[in-house]
């Protein structure tokens, strides 16, 4: 454009020999125009299109949105049609047992759907905060601003008479923001840009989970091995402490076991206890498990072993956590402050039955040492209580309560009480117990510690 040569109309004033060749100059430039140079006039001409393409734009993105603006992440999921399909998902597995295999898809669909909801209100939270603003204040603030100062700059030249000081200023201030908005054009541009990359983004990691989540699905649902025909042993569906009883255990045998391989050979396995395995896997794991002879050399995929624990945990006739409980933990985790909220969780820790507290406490310091490794694993303690907690945690209740319980807890609640556990389990565990990445290094050279 030829900004780099300043502006020829001060070149001239530089010239003009006294106040009289100045005033001359002045009265055959009524229009505020005329006074700019060749370069500014075409900058000046794209600021009312960048004007109106901005506002239009922005009214444009403001549509397309699904979300409310200025509302954190977790707060725009929950009316999001992706987050409401994904409850009602979880109101319709529940008329299932627990081996349908439609259950299981619909379990799976719902996490699915639940974190497409995230995804979506993480991008619509970018686009808001990256484009929508910047646009706004650009067609609201700054182009309006510039416009300004072109009426002002007309107004005071069609009246340099009694205002020549001002209209000197405001002349030098009008040039500065023509030349301003000229530099940063591009980057006003660039906007826009912005949101395509940002819409690619959303799509790519949209695409990429949905691609890889509806394959592992796929081979899960395609096992020809009919699960209604399973046979339940001497561990798998018993009580806790009736397993606990009969084998003169304090760590149930699933448990144990699980983390004990899982810390051989899962810890920097990415999506642990989120990716599925071969169903007839599984199913063998469980048969060994319940026959009580383990080949720790013979179940070598991590997720199979995950695959298995998590069963373990769901097929108990009551959580881990206990029916008994289940409001109160919800209240512990409702608590603003985190050390209100921590307090409130050891006093609902307290209640448990000791073999419960002893079981829940060796899981919940291996989960906290694999999500040490989340840098590789991909599994933080938010990613696995969204997978996990459904199976610590249920409801014991009938009716249409249930179904709006059951899924609250399998997307958001659930995670809210979980998730500290395992975030701050050296605090909540504390009678003789070890930081988490100590315990996985003593599991491993010892080949379990039951209780600790």
């Amino acid at each position: 454009m030829g900004i780099h040569n300043k502006c020829t109309y001060c070149n001239t004033l530089q010239n003009i020999n006294g106040l009289k060749a100045f005033f001359i100059l002045i009265n055959r430039s009524q229009d505020a125009t005329n006074l700019l140079t060749e370069d500014l006039v075409m900058v000046e001409q794209r600021v009312e299109p960048a004007k109106k393409a901005a506002q239009v734009i922005h009214k444009k993105l403001l549509g397309c949105l699904q979300s409310q603006l200025g509302l954190d992440t977790e707060r725009r999921m929950k009316k999001l049609p992706l987050m409401l399909l994904s409850v009602s998902m979880a109101e319709s597995f529940k008329d299932f047992d627990a081996d349908s295999s439609i259950r299981k898809v619909l379990e799976m669909c719902c996490f699915m759907e639940n974190h497409l909801a995230k995804t979506l209100a993480e991008f619509e939270l970018k686009l808001e905060k990256e484009v929508l603003e910047p646009l706004n204040k650009l067609s609201e603030e700054d182009l309006p601003e510039i416009l300004k100062n072109k009426k002002q700059f007309a107004k005071l030249t069609m009246d340099w008479h009694n205002a020549l000081n001002k209209w000197v200023t405001h002349s030098d201030q009008y040039s500065a923001d023509l030349y301003h908005f000229a530099t940063k054009e591009e980057s006003y541009a660039n906007y826009f840009v912005r949101m395509l990359e940002l819409q690619a983004e959303h799509h790519k990691n949209s695409h990429d989970f949905l691609e890889r989540n509806i394959t592992e699905l796929k081979e899960s649902h395609s096992q020809t091995d009919s699960q209604k025909n399973y046979s339940r042993g001497k561990v798998y569906g018993e009580p806790l402490l009736t397993h606990l009883y009969d084998s003169g255990r304090e760590i149930a045998v699933p448990i144990q076991e699980c983390v004990h391989m899982l810390l051989h050979t899962g810890m920097r396995e990415e999506g642990l206890f989120r990716l599925a395995a071969a169903a007839s896997v599984v199913k063998r794991l469980k048969s060994s498990l319940d026959g009580g002879v383990m080949n720790h050399s013979e179940f070598t995929d991590p997720h199979a072993v995950a695959g298995a624990l998590k069963s373990y945990l769901r097929e108990l006739p009551e959580p881990l956590m206990t029916f008994e409980l289940y409001n109160d933990w919800f209240q512990a985790a409702g608590e603003k402050e985190l050390t209100d909220k921590l307090e409130q969780f050891k006093i609902v820790l307290k209640k448990l039955p000791s073999e419960n507290y002893n079981n829940l406490r060796y899981l919940v310091q291996f989960l906290s040492c694999l999500s040490e490794q989340q840098a590789v694993n991909r599994m933080s303690p938010s990613n696995i209580a969204i997978v996990l907690g459904p199976n610590l945690l249920w409801p014991h209740m009938e009716g249409e309560a249930a179904l709006l319980d059951m899924a609250s807890a399998s997307s958001v609640q659930v995670v809210a009480v979980v998730e500290p556990l395992i975030k701050y389990s050296s605090s909540l565990f504390p009678e003789g117990t070890v930081p988490p990445s100590m315990f996985c290094l003593l599991v491993f050279q010892g080949g379990g510690l039951g209780v600790l």
